[in-house]
């Protein structure tokens, strides 16, 4: 396999959900502050901006757990930990899409870019949150949520207080779909010591699943109420508190397997909250 096709793996651009997970709440975030009528060049850039910053915090992620991943089914094979790339080649590419990025958002306020920089410290640092803290799938939450801020600093040129909500509400969904997703390697990662909040939950995992995607659905509820959306946000919030109950169906049992489908399945949850923003603004 020539080395492009191993930086293809490395950043995940095989495997797009969690670039689609980044994605929605941004797009959420730019029609809210926006009032549904987002400048085109803003919603581009930003697009292009997740993606970039979603594929270099994978590669930053391979190299901070490059002998952790060794130990684990799912990633054993992974460019990185199979020593088929080194892990300077690694932060070279998260360094370059991160420069690239930063590119994207030049045309934007200073507020946006300054933003950025903690986007960035966030976005770098979580992979060692892993080590610590016992839910470091809140931390990814901020991570995978600060497009939010930084939306509605390019719109309004300001982050009001309902921005910082809409964040917290992030945190609850990627602590939900996370712990699914670490339901997956929770043997492995009892073996070697890594925390996820799979296991700090423990028995009461899929409990704490639930709860967390009821808590981010009430407060997004809220948010879009205060903003002015009515009743096809409603409608969207209803349709995503849908797939969240189709979700208990799939991880109940815990299998790995199907706790890894409903971790891929919140893109129809991100959708749905979307399509309920965007047709409130549009019909409403």
């Amino acid at each position: 396999m020539n080395k492009l096709a191993l930086y293809f793996r490395l950043v995940r651009a095989d495997k797009p959900i969690g670039i689609l997970l980044l994605l929605w709440p941004t797009l959420w975030a730019l029609w809210m502050a926006s009032g549904g009528k987002p400048d085109p060049m803003i919603v581009v850039i930003f697009i292009l901006g997740t993606a970039l910053m979603r594929s270099a915090g994978c590669a930053i992620n391979d190299y901070a757990d490059r002998d952790i991943d060794k130990h684990v089914k799912r990633t054993v094979d992974r460019p990185l930990t199979s020593g088929r790339i080194k892990g300077w080649e690694a932060v070279m590419v998260a360094a370059v899409l991160a420069i690239v990025s930063f590119l994207l958002i030049l045309p934007l306020n200073p507020l946006t870019k300054q933003l950025s920089v903690l986007a960035v410290i966030v976005a770098g640092t979580y992979p060692y949150f892993k080590r610590f803290f016992a839910i470091p799938q809140a931390y990814l939450g901020i991570a995978f949520g600060f497009g939010i801020p930084m939306a509605f600093a390019a719109v309004q040129n300001t982050v009001p207080a309902v921005a910082w909500w809409l964040l917290v509400a992030n945190v609850f969904w990627a602590v939900a779909y996370d712990t699914e997703y670490a339901m997956v390697d929770r043997d492995d990662d009892l073996k070697i010591g890594i925390r996820t909040s799979a296991i700090t939950f423990g028995r009461f995992d899929v409990l704490a699943v639930m709860l967390c995607y009821g808590a981010a659905l009430a407060i997004d509820l809220v948010c879009g109420w205060m903003l002015g959306l009515r009743w096809w946000f409603v409608g969207g919030v209803i349709v995503a508190a849908a797939i969240a109950l189709y979700h208990y169906t799939l991880i109940r049992e815990r299998d790995r397997m199907r706790c890894f489908a409903a971790f891929r399945h919140n893109n129809w949850l991100g959708a749905a909250l979307f399509c309920g923003v965007a047709l409130d603004y549009a019909l409403g």
